[in-house]
């Protein structure tokens, strides 16, 4: 029951990073990726026109998602978004063909599919005025992206504010991840012949719907 933690925080001694560190801890069987350490172009330089191979740290986060059952994001938001880190990490590998493919609707089919998922979100904000911005990180990141690529159910933890928080509430809120990790190990342990159904049903994808070549064919019209 391998869980694949992400770290999308450039700064290493931010709250973040603790929670993500936490998480992992708690979770046991878990990959911890600090994307700050990568070495990577977060630059998808042509958009989807043209293939851009990606850097070896990349391909080993690639296989990392892969073998995950369980894969988590954590992220501090920024202007409504995540930083600009988290976001080229999602444009370079989360790519068509790979991570999701469309229906002869044109509808997304996620390839991730069979994984279950946790947004972790760092804020300065109060939730109520997130909720009247309407919860853009979350929606972007949770729906946008996990959902998008099959990750599901993906569940949401929020913490904040964090802008003023002294030592003893930050202990709390790590406190807090520790319980939360241990519990998603436990769910994601009783919900594996689940996910094992729903992966055998992606595996019968035909292998090109899910090749890395030609991904710059017609994907990117705007």
């Amino acid at each position: 029951m391998p869980a694949l933690i992400i770290d999308g925080h450039p700064n290493a001694e931010s709250l973040s990073a603790a929670i993500a560190r936490r998480y992992a801890a708690s979770f046991g069987d878990a990959t911890l990726v600090a994307l700050r350490d990568l070495d990577f172009d977060v630059h998808l330089r042509a958009g989807y026109r043209a293939e851009q191979p990606l850097e070896p740290d990349l391909e080993r986060v690639w296989l990392e998602m892969v073998r995950a059952d369980h894969i988590v994001i954590v992220t501090p938001i920024w202007w409504g978004a995540t930083p600009a880190l988290l976001s080229g990490f999602f444009d370079r590998v989360l790519l068509p063909r790979r991570a999701f493919r469309f229906s002869r609707l044109g509808l997304p089919v996620g390839l991730l599919a069979g994984r279950s998922g946790r947004l972790v979100v760092t804020t300065d904000s109060p939730r109520l005025f997130l909720a009247r911005q309407g919860d853009p990180t979350v929606r972007a990141v949770r729906d946008g992206t996990m959902r998008y690529c099959g990750i599901a159910p993906a569940a949401v933890t929020r913490i904040g504010p964090v802008r003023g928080a002294d030592q003893e509430r930050r202990e709390a809120w790590l406190a807090r991840i520790e319980g939360i990790a241990a519990r998603d190990a436990e769910r994601v342990t009783r919900s594996a012949p689940r996910r094992a159904r729903r992966a055998a049903r992606l595996a019968e994808i035909p292998s090109r719907a899910r090749s890395t070549e030609s991904v710059g064919r017609a994907w990117d019209r705007h």
